[in-house]
């Protein structure tokens, strides 16, 4: 299995912080929030990792190297400029030899224990959804056994966690370059091809300063599970 972390964004709503770091290296707990993402992903026995650069992405690659510290093996994926999250993925396909292979958001804080789900023989993506933080009461989309829609189905109304699972063949036919990965996911689950599942662990959005804040906070009261990835 391989995975990916998104870690291109310019992290605009974390300035002033972002100014001269990239969110990737923003530190709670003591360590960057993408060595938690590392961390995670080598317990959950992953090896390849890829992450997609363009902010101030030199800085990344200096602070993480080849990720042999993490028994990791990291290739990045350059980016001239921001390619968005479909558009970035795409753009690391060639280096994503796994069917399916992982992509988690450089800005989410899990304790999710990241194994792999099985996915249906005819299903593009499997969907962590979370329960609807504060910030965000309406969600994305309803869950509906091990379903993912959009609209129009019996059950809960979540939040996109930012972890999934995707095939190759969802990003098949799309042209390089910068686009949004939502549409590709709303259409395929219009054909029903989008599984998920409730993570009911923690899980936060750390887009903002003050969530930011609000994590540091907890790892360092919580030295539990919390800290240890």
């Amino acid at each position: 299995m391989h995975a990916m972390i998104l870690a291109a964004g310019r992290g605009e709503r974390m300035r002033p912080l972002t100014d001269h770091t990239p969110k990737p290296l923003l530190s709670a707990g003591g360590r960057p929030l993408i060595v938690h993402h590392l961390e995670r992903l080598a317990g959950a026995g992953y090896r390849d990792v890829v992450i997609n650069l363009a902010y101030r992405g030199a800085q990344i690659r200096d602070h993480l190297g080849d990720g042999s510290p993490w028994g990791l093996r990291i290739r990045y994926s350059p980016e001239a400029r921001g390619l968005e999250t479909g558009g970035g993925i795409r753009n690391a396909l060639p280096l994503l030899h796994s069917d399916p292979f992982l992509v988690i958001n450089g800005d989410v804080w899990s304790d999710h224990p990241l194994t792999a789900p099985t996915l249906a023989a005819g299903d593009l993506a499997h969907l962590v959804l979370v329960d609807n933080p504060p910030h965000h009461p309406g969600g994305d989309f309803i869950l509906c056994g091990d379903r993912v829609h959009e609209e129009g189905a019996d059950g809960p109304r979540l939040t996109f966690a930012g972890i999934g699972w995707y095939r190759p063949a969802l990003l098949a036919d799309t042209p390089p370059g910068a686009f949004p990965l939502a549409p590709l996911l709303r259409a395929a689950m219009a054909r029903g091809r989008i599984g998920g599942s409730h993570y009911r662990g923690t899980w936060m959005d750390v887009g903002t300063v003050e969530r930011l804040t609000a994590l540091e906070r907890r790892l360092s009261h919580d030295p539990g599970p919390l800290a240890s990835g």
